[in-house]
């Protein structure tokens, strides 16, 4: 019986550990993105250009082939909710297979380049495991939908109606 008890605090001490953030770190509000011009955005700037609206984050590259297969979720997610702005995240490994993927695939948002990939302080605070990988920020800059890897995500969907 006591290793029961123990099992069930040791799930729920762990349950609690694995809680998403509601707010990103000032580390990574500070991390700096490229932006499509070449010059060099915060993230907090980036937030700050689409404040008090809904705004879904993609992190994806043009060489994923699970982030080009989700590209048609994400059209019908912005057919579907004009008012959300989209901000697209690049693991590309460089600016030119960037900027050749935009146009490729379609692209349509605001998009930023993470120039050192998954070593750099965003990246450390996201926790990329797998992309592409889609996060909501709410109007009130909260983030209410933290670790998704589909656009058309239940969570994902629920939080773009409130």
């Amino acid at each position: 019986m006591n290793k029961i008890k123990y099992l069930i605090i040791l799930l729920i001490g762990l349950s609690s550990c694995s809680k998403a953030p509601k707010q990103f770190s000032e580390k990574a509000l500070n991390d700096t993105f490229t932006t499509l011009e070449g010059t060099s955005i915060t993230f907090n700037e980036i937030l700050e250009a689409n404040k008090g609206k809904t705004i879904v984050i993609d992190i994806w590259a043009s060489w994923c082939s699970d982030c080009i297969k989700g590209m048609p979720k994400v059209k019908h997610l912005q057919n579907e909710f004009e008012e959300v702005s989209y901000v697209f995240l690049s693991l590309d490994r460089g600016e030119d297979a960037w900027k050749r993927g935009i146009k490729k695939y379609d692209v349509i948002g605001d998009h930023y380049y993470m120039q050192n990939g998954k070593d750099c302080p965003f990246a450390d605070f996201v926790n990329i495991s797998w992309i592409p990988r889609y996060m909501v920020v709410n109007k009130a800059g909260e983030i209410v939908v933290f670790d998704v890897i589909e656009a058309d995500d239940d969570k994902l969907i629920e939080a773009l109606k409130k």
